[in-house]
């Protein structure tokens, strides 16, 4: 190959290492803004709420128990009986249990940055089925039982918006602030009136719970039988936990979300006596299942992903500078090359700067018109044509283009640039097809003339 093509390919590949530098640049100062996003979002929710979670209710019997026990008297070598107490609870969980939750967003600002709160007004209704005897087989006159309660667990007990009573067989209870069992963590319970123990009961319950929350909002299923029903004016919505919904139904107002359980799909029995008898608690609390309200691609995240892209568009432009000097014959100088991938890098700084204050959208579309104008200006006195510096700047917007295109389509983006890639191989073969690349370096620069329109 002939030795000044070989210095020239040479020396674009070394443009193209230093332009990684401000490249690098430019992406940690994304995630410096980004971690700076992330720690505003946190103050706004340290000073609101935080995520929430619903754990119950449970129906908690404290009691005290009889324990007799044989001993052996090492003095007189008799045996004799020790009686002590044991005190423990006896945990049951709804035989039904039904949420039926209304969710309304917010936006609430500091500064340039915005936090999104839910307002979550959700009627919890069920009820108990609690056993003659409370389950117990044997020893039953051993036990005395204090007075039962309700517990209720809620992540954040900040986010509790309303006064709750609870509505228990026709009567209006109202709840006190803890949940007063350690493994549900903060919440909220209230003493119900003494149970017959002699015979089943049927409790049917039901409260109202106003709950703000940032982030997330997730519910753990009680119920034998679990019934979970959400309706927001979120249109993005990301569904998580352990379960999806049963049906759902996403529309640009809102979505509708139906969640259904058994204790055949949940085994939360066994994890709830696992929790009591082990402390081992994770199993239990880990069964619940929600929804995120976080927007799922911020500006922060796109600018990260169109980064990535930076390289392939340095290369492309310049691909495109190179095919002009060898199928028209002129001199693209290599600080050239340098300004115009400057330029090209400079187009990502915009693009974040712009976007925190008017949208991603409007920020990349006037990002990229910039960056279009002012390279085609550039353009059309290197390579000596308007014509030729209209085509390349055509060339460039639809890249740029293209690069909106794979950044909006995340499940195809992989694809698309595969395809486009391959494409742009083609054309490069194709133009280059009849190149006679040995004698490349032979040939002269052409004169400064102008094919259309001459630029002073």
């Amino acid at each position: 190959m002939n030795r000044n093509l070989t210095l020239k390919l040479g020396a674009i590949a070394l443009l193209i290492l230093l332009l990684l530098i401000p490249l690098l640049m430019i992406n940690g100062v994304i995630q410096d803004r980004q971690q700076l996003r992330d720690g505003v979002l946190e103050d706004i929710a340290r000073s609101s709420s935080y995520s929430q979670r619903l754990s119950g209710p449970l129906m908690v019997v404290p009691y005290r128990k009889v324990v007799r026990t044989w001993k052996l008297n090492e003095k007189t070598n008799e045996r004799y009986q020790d009686v002590g107490e044991e005190r423990g609870r006896l945990y049951f969980l709804p035989e039904h249990f039904e949420l039926e939750g209304k969710v309304d967003t917010e936006l609430r600002a500091r500064g340039i940055y915005e936090a999104r709160l839910f307002h979550a007004d959700n009627r919890i209704s069920g009820h108990f089925s609690v056993p003659a005897q409370l389950g117990i087989k044997e020893d039953f006159a051993d036990y005395q039982f204090d007075q039962p309660f309700l517990a209720v667990g809620i992540s954040d007990i900040r986010g509790i918006e309303n006064a709750l009573k609870l509505e228990l067989n026709g009567q209006r209870l109202d709840f006190i602030p803890g949940s007063q069992v350690g493994w549900l963590g903060e919440g909220v319970h209230v003493t119900l009136p003494a149970l017959n123990t002699a015979q089943a009961t049927e409790l049917a319950f039901g409260f109202d719970l106003r709950l703000q929350g940032t982030g997330q909002l997730q519910v753990l299923p009680v119920g034998k039988t679990s019934k979970v029903s959400l309706e927001a004016n979120w249109p993005h919505p990301s569904f998580i936990g352990n379960y999806l919904p049963a049906q759902r139904e996403v529309t640009d107002q809102g979505f509708t979300a139906n969640w259904q359980t058994t204790f055949f799909s949940t085994n939360l029995q066994e994890a709830l006596s696992s929790c009591v008898s082990g402390n081992d608690c994770e199993a239990f609390n880990s069964r619940s299942f929600g929804v995120s309200f976080i927007d799922p691609v911020d500006q922060y995240l796109k600018s990260d992903r169109a980064i990535k892209y930076a390289l392939l568009f340095i290369v492309l432009t310049f691909a495109g500078f190179f095919l002009f000097e060898v199928l028209k014959s002129l001199a693209v100088h290599p600080v050239q090359y340098a300004l115009v991938g400057v330029a090209l890098a400079f187009f990502y700084l915009l693009l974040l700067s712009l976007s925190e204050h008017i949208g991603f959208a409007l920020a990349y579309l006037l990002s990229a018109s910039g960056c279009v104008l002012l390279i085609g200006f550039y353009v059309c006195h290197v390579l000596r044509s308007v014509r030729h510096g209209l085509s390349f700047s055509a060339g460039l917007a639809a890249l740029y283009g293209l690069l909106y295109g794979l950044l909006s389509a995340e499940d195809y983006a992989l694809l698309m640039g595969s395809l486009l890639l391959f494409g742009l191989l083609g054309v490069f073969m194709v133009l280059t097809r009849k190149l006679d690349w040995y004698g490349i370096g032979q040939k002269a620069a052409k004169p400064l003339e102008f094919d259309i329109g001459v630029v002073e």
